[in-house]
């Protein structure tokens, strides 16, 4: 470590800044693939709820760093995880085509998307399962946005 960076209780203090350390970024990223693993079974909305418990938690505690550039894909990343599970949880080709139609996508999409045989993390970041399971969706379900977060604790109204 430098002679000019110091890390004490998660926090990296280098000269004026203060951000997150390494080490708790990569908690952090252990514990969301945790929290989003396709393998463990509950209902998804147990998943978001224990999701946006912690993603507070964690702004809540980080909150006094100005550190902003890895918020945003950090965000991207959590919301591709949480399409993945809904993919991985309309496992039959006709459930996701059912499910595709009934959140907006056209026909010919939802049907190239149902009959994939392509891996569910490749099938999340697809137009069509962006467009089914977008941002807003995804918040009115309880997914917390951490970009959101992030401005509200900087930018208070």
């Amino acid at each position: 470590m430098k002679a000019t960076e110091a890390e004490f209780l998660s926090f990296t203090f280098t000269g004026k800044r203060i951000r997150w350390s390494e080490k708790s970024l990569n908690r952090f990223r252990r514990k969301i693939l945790k929290l989003t693993s396709r393998s463990w079974g509950v209902s998804m909305e147990y998943r978001l709820k224990k999701l946006a418990e912690y993603i507070r938690g964690w702004m809540g505690y980080f909150r006094i760093t100005e550190y902003y550039s890895p918020i945003p894909r950090l965000d991207q990343w959590i919301r591709r995880r949480i399409r993945c599970c809904f993919i991985k949880q309309w496992r039959k080709p006709k459930t996701r085509y059912r499910n595709l139609i009934r959140l907006g996508v056209d026909h010919i999409k939802a049907a190239s998307i149902a009959a994939s045989s392509k891996g569910y993390y490749r099938l999340s970041k697809t137009y069509a399962a962006q467009l089914a399971l977008n941002d807003s969706f995804l918040s009115k379900l309880g997914l917390v946005s951490l970009k959101d977060l992030w401005i509200r604790f900087h930018h208070p109204r």
